[in-house]
């Protein structure tokens, strides 16, 4: 790869958080908001970030060494993208996302466990075919991209190919994702049932195959507890004691009716989480959905083993579940990042998944402000998946991923902004308001992966 082609620039108003923080209060110590800046990027990294006034020098210096165009022999030129009236910040994060759903959003009238029976289990069914698979995986991935979100741990089916048709598409975008094929050896169509063995051999291949593969990553994937017998998830720990690095994905405490059934499944654990304990699947990578109805043990089980959890405000609403407590993760010093939950959610854009948060913690009594939702949603969200040395902000040597968002895509959004009295008040009336329509381009290791030709920059 050439010079011209390694690096990029990009001058705008960024917006990010520079560092990880344990109280929402010390998030405004931490914001960093440059009116105009520029954005340096070598390789898909952070090489320089800064304000432009001092960033032209840098720019400069950068053309001076740039290699001749072997065929003019004259320099090659570094373009600069700039957006003067957006605002960009790093790329969102979703900590929950479920691909071979995509097609059932939407599906009405149910809540958890009659809704998977309903709904999600006949059209997780198609996913054996893999041709199917990768045509859902390509629109899963562009409409993650067109949604600002640069980084996701998802949800794949039981199939091996449906695990690779999501590698494949990410990789044609450099995009970090992490995955992993759906354990489930009971309570589900035979057709998506496997056996322990198998999910631990096909897991072991898979993680062989994809797990830092590029930017890939790999998750062993038990859907939850009730649909693994007690064999499989032995066989998950045995793969999480092999492969320490990878990351485990699952289902904690969403609803009343699944969290008495895990009792009665599993008498002898003192609670849901016990469960995962027991079976060497909490840690430092390991990420459990929704955590809507914890007991205090639980919570403590949480922080002692650095494990996080994934907020999913618009599921737990969509399907009934009820309101997660995201106070009590800075209380209890438990990470947690925001997850769309598709198809339960109802909606790719994270922008969605904060107005929906915000509510979730208005009916509690509590706030969530601008600030702290964007800290949810890419900082925090890297923490929560142990990618805060690698994603999140700005800072150098991060990899360089990242949105550019029009604040003023619609005529009602154009009016409030126009009242807006400063920058985290715009970004809160573009959390409440905003949408897929207010992605200008998204960047994914430092290239642009998409761009919203319906808004003129």
């Amino acid at each position: 790869m050439s010079l011209a082609h390694a690096h990029s620039a990009i001058r705008g108003r960024f917006l990010d958080i520079q560092a990880v923080v344990k109280q929402a209060a010390e998030i405004p110590e931490q914001l960093r908001y440059i009116e105009d800046g520029l954005l340096i990027t070598q390789d898909g990294k952070v090489k320089w970030f800064g304000a432009w006034e001092h960033g032209q020098a840098v720019l400069q210096a950068l053309q001076r060494d740039l290699e001749l165009d072997p065929v003019t022999q004259n320099q090659t030129a570094l373009s600069v993208d700039h957006y003067p009236d957006q605002l960009i910040i790093p790329g969102f994060i979703d900590t929950h996302i479920h691909y071979p759903q995509t097609e059932m959003i939407g599906a009405y009238g149910e809540q958890l466990l009659e809704w998977l029976n309903t709904y999600t289990f006949p059209t997780e069914m198609q996913f054996e075919d893999k041709d199917y698979a990768d045509k859902i995986a390509a629109f899963f991935v562009q409409e993650l991209l067109k949604n600002g979100t640069t980084t996701a741990l998802v949800f794949c089916s039981v199939h091996p190919q449906s695990v690779d048709a999501l590698f494949e598409a990410a990789e044609q975008q450099q995009m970090r994702l992490i995955a992993g094929k759906v354990l489930m050896d009971r309570h589900a169509p035979d057709a998506l049932c496997d056996t322990a063995e198998s999910a631990y051999h096909d897991s072991k291949a898979l993680i062989e195959k994809w797990h830092g593969k590029g930017r890939n990553l790999y998750a062993i994937t038990p859907r939850f507890a009730p649909t693994s017998t007690a064999a499989q998830l032995t066989q998950a720990g045995k793969l999480k004691a092999e492969y320490p690095d990878v990351y485990v994905h699952t289902h904690l405490s969403e609803n009343h009716n699944e969290i008495a059934w895990v009792k009665s499944l599993f008498p002898e654990q003192k609670n849901y989480l016990d469960v995962y304990h027991h079976f060497g699947l909490t840690g430092s990578r390991s990420v459990f959905a929704h955590c809507v109805h914890l007991e205090e043990q639980e919570w403590q089980c949480l922080h002692d083993t650095d494990s996080a959890i994934a907020f999913c405000p618009s599921s737990n609403l969509f399907l009934g579940s009820g309101l997660f407590p995201l106070k009590k993760t800075w209380e209890k010093q438990v990470k947690v990042g925001l997850g769309t939950d598709i198809g339960a959610g109802t909606a790719f854009s994270q922008l969605d998944s904060l107005n929906q948060a915000y509510k979730v913690q208005q009916l509690q009594g509590d706030k969530l402000s601008a600030y702290e939702a964007l800290y949810l949603a890419t900082l925090g969200g890297a923490k929560a998946l142990d990618l805060d040395d690698r994603l999140g902000n700005f800072n150098i040597g991060k990899e360089a991923d990242f949105v550019v968002l029009n604040l003023k895509a619609t005529a009602l959004q154009s009016l409030r902004q126009a009242r807006a009295k400063n920058i985290e008040d715009a970004l809160f009336a573009l959390m409440m308001m905003g949408d897929d329509r207010n992605i200008q381009a998204t960047y994914v290791f430092g290239t642009q992966v998409y761009v919203n030709t319906s808004n003129p920059q």
